[in-house]
Protein backbone atom coordinates (compact mmCIF):
# COMPACT_ATOMS: atom_id res chain seq x y z
CA UNK A 1 0.00 0.00 0.00
CA UNK A 2 3.01 2.29 0.27
CA UNK A 3 3.28 4.96 -2.46
CA UNK A 4 5.44 3.45 -5.24
CA UNK A 5 7.10 6.84 -5.72
CA UNK A 6 6.84 9.39 -2.94
CA UNK A 7 7.30 12.94 -4.17
CA UNK A 8 8.39 15.37 -1.50
CA UNK A 9 7.62 19.08 -1.88
CA UNK A 10 10.17 21.84 -1.36
CA UNK A 11 10.43 23.04 2.22
CA UNK A 12 7.36 25.27 2.73
CA UNK A 13 6.91 28.45 4.73
CA UNK A 14 3.75 27.09 6.39
CA UNK A 15 2.17 23.75 7.23
CA UNK A 16 -1.13 22.60 8.62
CA UNK A 17 -0.85 20.49 11.77
CA UNK A 18 -3.35 17.70 12.37
CA UNK A 19 -2.87 16.82 16.02
CA UNK A 20 -4.75 13.48 16.43
CA UNK A 21 -7.10 12.42 19.22
CA UNK A 22 -4.57 10.52 21.33
CA UNK A 23 -2.10 13.39 21.35
CA UNK A 24 -4.87 15.83 22.23
CA UNK A 25 -6.19 13.70 25.08
CA UNK A 26 -3.17 11.81 26.42
CA UNK A 27 0.16 13.01 24.99
CA UNK A 28 -0.03 16.77 24.38
CA UNK A 29 3.72 17.03 25.02
CA UNK A 30 4.34 15.05 21.83
CA UNK A 31 2.14 17.43 19.86
CA UNK A 32 3.90 20.48 21.27
CA UNK A 33 7.28 18.88 20.58
CA UNK A 34 6.31 18.42 16.93
CA UNK A 35 5.30 22.07 16.67
CA UNK A 36 8.57 23.20 18.24
CA UNK A 37 10.67 21.03 15.93
CA UNK A 38 8.88 22.51 12.90
CA UNK A 39 9.21 26.06 14.16
CA UNK A 40 12.92 25.54 14.73
CA UNK A 41 13.10 24.75 11.02
CA UNK A 42 11.64 28.17 10.25
CA UNK A 43 8.16 26.87 9.41
CA UNK A 44 4.96 28.54 10.58
CA UNK A 45 2.59 25.96 12.00
CA UNK A 46 -1.16 26.42 11.44
CA UNK A 47 -3.37 24.40 13.79
CA UNK A 48 -7.00 24.40 12.56
CA UNK A 49 -9.15 24.73 15.66
CA UNK A 50 -12.06 22.75 14.24
CA UNK A 51 -10.17 19.48 13.87
CA UNK A 52 -11.44 16.36 15.62
CA UNK A 53 -10.91 12.71 14.66
CA UNK A 54 -9.62 11.47 11.31
CA UNK A 55 -12.36 8.81 11.27
CA UNK A 56 -10.11 5.77 11.49
CA UNK A 57 -11.78 3.97 14.44
CA UNK A 58 -15.11 3.86 12.63
CA UNK A 59 -13.48 3.05 9.29
CA UNK A 60 -11.47 0.07 10.51
CA UNK A 61 -14.53 -1.23 12.37
CA UNK A 62 -16.50 -1.31 9.13
CA UNK A 63 -18.70 1.74 9.80
CA UNK A 64 -17.87 3.60 6.61
CA UNK A 65 -20.86 5.94 6.62
CA UNK A 66 -20.00 7.07 10.14
CA UNK A 67 -16.32 7.39 9.18
CA UNK A 68 -17.28 9.58 6.22
CA UNK A 69 -19.30 11.86 8.47
CA UNK A 70 -16.33 12.35 10.81
CA UNK A 71 -13.75 12.64 8.04
CA UNK A 72 -15.88 15.07 5.99
CA UNK A 73 -15.66 17.56 8.84
CA UNK A 74 -11.86 17.56 8.46
CA UNK A 75 -11.72 18.12 4.69
CA UNK A 76 -12.58 21.81 4.82
CA UNK A 77 -9.94 22.61 7.45
CA UNK A 78 -7.05 22.81 4.97
CA UNK A 79 -8.07 25.31 2.26
CA UNK A 80 -4.58 26.54 1.35
CA UNK A 81 -2.19 24.38 -0.65
CA UNK A 82 0.14 23.73 2.27
CA UNK A 83 1.38 20.33 3.43
CA UNK A 84 -0.59 18.66 6.22
CA UNK A 85 1.70 17.09 8.81
CA UNK A 86 0.47 14.41 11.19
CA UNK A 87 2.43 13.14 14.23
CA UNK A 88 1.10 9.62 13.72
CA UNK A 89 1.57 7.00 11.03
CA UNK A 90 -1.84 5.61 11.88
CA UNK A 91 -3.85 8.80 11.39
CA UNK A 92 -1.57 9.82 8.53
CA UNK A 93 -2.24 6.48 6.86
CA UNK A 94 -5.99 6.94 7.23
CA UNK A 95 -5.90 10.39 5.67
CA UNK A 96 -3.39 9.71 2.90
CA UNK A 97 -4.27 6.14 1.96
CA UNK A 98 -7.97 5.73 2.78
CA UNK A 99 -9.65 9.11 2.28
CA UNK A 100 -9.62 8.74 -1.54
CA UNK A 101 -11.41 5.37 -1.29
CA UNK A 102 -13.75 6.54 1.46
CA UNK A 103 -15.01 9.45 -0.67
CA UNK A 104 -14.84 7.80 -4.09
CA UNK A 105 -17.92 8.57 -6.25
CA UNK A 106 -19.12 11.24 -3.83
CA UNK A 107 -19.22 15.03 -4.28
CA UNK A 108 -16.20 15.25 -1.94
CA UNK A 109 -13.95 12.95 -3.98
CA UNK A 110 -11.75 15.67 -5.50
CA UNK A 111 -11.32 17.48 -2.18
CA UNK A 112 -10.50 14.24 -0.37
CA UNK A 113 -7.88 13.38 -2.99
CA UNK A 114 -6.36 16.85 -2.70
CA UNK A 115 -6.14 16.60 1.08
CA UNK A 116 -4.74 13.06 0.96
CA UNK A 117 -1.96 14.04 -1.44
CA UNK A 118 -0.71 16.70 1.00
CA UNK A 119 -0.56 14.48 4.10
CA UNK A 120 2.85 13.58 5.52
CA UNK A 121 3.85 11.74 8.67
CA UNK A 122 5.74 14.33 10.72
CA UNK A 123 9.08 12.58 11.26
CA UNK A 124 9.19 11.80 7.53
CA UNK A 125 8.49 15.46 6.80
CA UNK A 126 11.26 16.62 9.14
CA UNK A 127 13.80 14.28 7.58
CA UNK A 128 12.93 14.40 3.88
CA UNK A 129 11.36 17.84 3.41
CA UNK A 130 13.05 19.94 6.10
CA UNK A 131 16.31 17.94 5.89
CA UNK A 132 16.64 18.47 9.62
CA UNK A 133 20.05 18.20 11.27
CA UNK A 134 19.93 17.31 14.95
CA UNK A 135 22.55 18.26 17.53
CA UNK A 136 22.37 15.98 20.55
CA UNK A 137 22.57 17.80 23.87
CA UNK A 138 21.62 14.87 26.11
CA UNK A 139 23.49 12.32 28.16
CA UNK A 140 24.37 8.90 26.69
CA UNK A 141 21.36 6.61 26.52
CA UNK A 142 20.36 3.32 24.93
CA UNK A 143 16.92 3.07 23.32
CA UNK A 144 14.86 0.73 21.18
CA UNK A 145 12.48 1.85 18.46
CA UNK A 146 9.00 0.56 17.67
CA UNK A 147 7.58 1.67 14.32
CA UNK A 148 3.82 1.24 14.08
CA UNK A 149 2.28 -1.01 11.45
CA UNK A 150 0.61 1.94 9.72
CA UNK A 151 3.80 4.01 9.73
CA UNK A 152 5.69 1.07 8.29
CA UNK A 153 3.23 -0.33 5.77
CA UNK A 154 0.93 2.54 4.82
CA UNK A 155 3.21 5.55 5.13
CA UNK A 156 6.47 3.78 4.26
CA UNK A 157 8.55 5.50 6.93
CA UNK A 158 10.23 2.57 8.66
CA UNK A 159 13.65 3.96 7.85
CA UNK A 160 12.95 7.45 9.15
CA UNK A 161 13.16 6.78 12.89
CA UNK A 162 16.58 5.09 12.68
CA UNK A 163 17.85 7.90 10.44
CA UNK A 164 16.79 10.60 12.90
CA UNK A 165 18.04 8.75 15.97
CA UNK A 166 21.27 8.06 14.12
CA UNK A 167 21.97 11.79 14.07
CA UNK A 168 22.10 11.85 17.89
CA UNK A 169 25.68 11.12 18.90
CA UNK A 170 24.86 10.07 22.47
CA UNK A 171 21.98 7.76 21.55
CA UNK A 172 22.63 4.07 20.97
CA UNK A 173 19.78 2.40 19.07
CA UNK A 174 19.40 -1.33 19.70
CA UNK A 175 17.49 -3.61 17.35
CA UNK A 176 14.64 -5.67 18.73
CA UNK A 177 13.85 -9.12 17.38
CA UNK A 178 10.99 -9.20 14.86
CA UNK A 179 10.83 -5.41 14.81
CA UNK A 180 8.20 -5.42 12.07
CA UNK A 181 5.62 -7.27 14.19
CA UNK A 182 2.52 -5.50 15.57
CA UNK A 183 2.31 -4.51 19.23
CA UNK A 184 -1.33 -5.64 19.35
CA UNK A 185 -2.99 -2.24 19.66
CA UNK A 186 -4.62 -1.80 16.27
CA UNK A 187 -7.13 0.78 17.53
CA UNK A 188 -10.44 -0.98 18.12
CA UNK A 189 -8.72 -4.36 17.60
CA UNK A 190 -7.43 -4.20 21.18
CA UNK A 191 -11.01 -3.70 22.41
CA UNK A 192 -12.66 -6.30 20.19
CA UNK A 193 -9.97 -8.96 20.68
CA UNK A 194 -8.40 -8.24 24.08
CA UNK A 195 -6.89 -11.71 24.62
CA UNK A 196 -5.09 -11.71 21.27
CA UNK A 197 -3.98 -8.12 21.78
CA UNK A 198 -2.61 -8.90 25.25
CA UNK A 199 -0.60 -11.85 23.92
CA UNK A 200 0.86 -9.67 21.15
CA UNK A 201 1.87 -6.80 23.42
CA UNK A 202 3.37 -9.23 25.94
CA UNK A 203 5.63 -10.60 23.23
CA UNK A 204 6.49 -7.08 22.02
CA UNK A 205 7.52 -6.01 25.54
CA UNK A 206 9.66 -9.15 25.82
CA UNK A 207 11.54 -8.36 22.61
CA UNK A 208 12.12 -4.74 23.60
CA UNK A 209 13.46 -5.67 27.04
CA UNK A 210 15.59 -8.47 25.62
CA UNK A 211 17.12 -5.99 23.15
CA UNK A 212 18.89 -4.38 26.10
CA UNK A 213 17.05 -1.09 26.43
CA UNK A 214 14.90 0.17 29.28
CA UNK A 215 13.48 2.93 27.08
CA UNK A 216 11.69 2.71 23.75
CA UNK A 217 10.46 5.41 21.40
CA UNK A 218 7.69 5.15 18.85
CA UNK A 219 6.00 7.22 16.17
CA UNK A 220 2.44 6.44 17.31
CA UNK A 221 0.68 7.20 20.57
CA UNK A 222 -1.55 4.12 20.34
CA UNK A 223 1.52 1.87 20.36
CA UNK A 224 3.09 3.98 23.10
CA UNK A 225 0.01 3.66 25.29
CA UNK A 226 -0.30 -0.07 24.67
CA UNK A 227 3.34 -1.06 25.18
CA UNK A 228 4.19 1.28 28.04
CA UNK A 229 0.87 0.56 29.76
CA UNK A 230 1.42 -3.20 29.63
CA UNK A 231 4.99 -2.85 30.87
CA UNK A 232 3.94 -0.66 33.81
CA UNK A 233 1.03 -2.89 34.78
CA UNK A 234 3.22 -5.98 34.73
CA UNK A 235 6.28 -4.49 36.41
CA UNK A 236 8.54 -4.72 33.37
CA UNK A 237 11.59 -2.40 33.22
CA UNK A 238 10.53 -0.46 30.14
CA UNK A 239 9.63 3.20 29.71
CA UNK A 240 8.17 4.73 26.56
CA UNK A 241 8.21 8.12 24.87
CA UNK A 242 6.93 9.50 21.59
CA UNK A 243 9.86 10.00 19.24
CA UNK A 244 8.97 13.69 18.77
CA UNK A 245 9.19 14.34 22.51
CA UNK A 246 12.47 12.45 22.64
CA UNK A 247 14.04 14.33 19.73
CA UNK A 248 12.87 17.71 20.94
CA UNK A 249 14.00 17.15 24.51
CA UNK A 250 17.48 16.09 23.47
CA UNK A 251 18.09 18.87 20.98
CA UNK A 252 16.52 22.04 22.33
CA UNK A 253 18.59 24.76 23.98
CA UNK A 254 18.60 24.53 27.75
CA UNK A 255 18.09 27.64 29.83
Amino acid sequence: MVDPIKVYPPKPAKVYYFGTCLIDLFYPDAGIAGVELLERQGIEVIFPQGQTCCGQPAYTSGYHDEARAVARAQLSLFPEDWPIVVPSGSCGGMMRRHYPDLFRDTPDQALAESVAARVFELTDFLLNVCHIRLEDKGEPVTVALHTSCSARREMGVAGVGPALLGQLRNVTLVEQARAEECCGFGGTFAVRHPEISAAMVSEKVDTLVEAGANTFVTTDCGCLMNIAGYAEKNGRPLNGEHILSFLNRRTRNRS
